[in-house]
């Protein structure tokens, strides 16, 4: 299934993309993308509608963050091969892990504000997944059982503030807008394998990440069941699972983010998000 959330910011209703392409409403099913409706009871009632029985919700209404009330925003740095030798560090022994503040999620095709002050507005497109059943000291094996589904992100970064304003990189992270998520939440049972997925972003019809969840250097189950030694993972929690490599701060010269550019990136199999980029007021 892909399942989404629709409507005006803060006030999205559920819904579900059918075969065809089509967006019917679900909110006589659930009342959110959200909590609950993520645990894996949930997700196998509501395959079992008939899509064709949902309303039809007519037009192109705006498409919000693909996941509600979301309780922890966690990514994995350095977590591919191939970014890690283009940005000169070594892959880490154990995952890198930082978050970022749930205030910065946004719609997938959202503007996207470079906040004040900012000079190293940077591109990350990911790979997402979406916690469907509570995880605890889980095992690698058993990893998956806990993942409702994958999305794509973009972990939109301000290196400035992440490199050189000392902290942790929450800072540079976290900016409002700076977590777009979506379009959909595709459910896991549609992603035969999460580790064999392009992923790609292009800046103004330029493409600069061009690449595969194939060269991760730990994999969806290592993540889940990593996090879950430290934090217990709650439905509807999103993990960002890091970017290969053409990242802006790699580029020679160095490419950064200014108002008007476009972004536009995609996991296989996800949708496709786009957003432009605009100043702060």
């Amino acid at each position: 299934m892909k399942l989404v959330r629709y409507g005006a910011p803060g006030a999205e209703a559920p819904g579900l993309i059918d075969a065809a392409g089509a967006l019917r409403d679900l909110s006589a099913h659930i009342d959110d993308v959200a909590g609950d409706a993520l645990l894996p009871e949930t997700l196998d009632r509501l395959r079992g509608l008939d899509p064709a029985s949902l309303p039809l919700v007519e037009g192109a209404p705006r498409l919000g963050p693909c996941v509600g009330r979301v309780g922890k925003f966690l990514a994995i740095g350095l977590n591919y091969a191939d970014h890690a030798e283009e940005a000169g560090m070594q892959l880490p022994e154990e995952p890198i892990v930082f978050s970022k503040a749930t205030s910065c999620i946004n719609g997938p095709n959202d503007d996207v504000v470079i906040p004040r002050g900012a000079q190293q507005t940077d591109w990350e497109a990911e790979l997402g997944i979406v916690i469907g059943r509570p995880a605890k000291y889980v095992d690698e094996a058993q990893a998956l059982d806990h993942v409702a589904g994958y999305c794509v992100i973009n972990d939109v970064s301000e290196r400035d503030f992440q490199l050189r304003r000392s902290g942790q990189w929450i800072k540079g992270k976290s900016a409002d807008t700076f977590g777009p998520v979506g379009p959909w939440l595709v459910t896991r049972d549609e992603i035969a394998d999460p580790q064999n997925l392009a992923i790609w972003l292009e800046v103004n019809g330029q493409r600069y990440q061009d690449g595969s969840t194939a060269t991760m250097h730990f994999g969806v189950a290592q993540i889940v069941s990593h996090l879950s030694q430290f934090m217990s993972l709650q439905p509807g929690d999103l993990i960002a699972t890091g970017t290969p490599p053409g990242v802006g701060m790699g580029q020679s010269p160095q490419v950064f983010l200014r108002p008007g550019d476009v972004m536009e990136l995609s996991v296989e199999g996800l949708g496709t998000q786009k957003q432009t980029l605009v100043a702060a007021p």
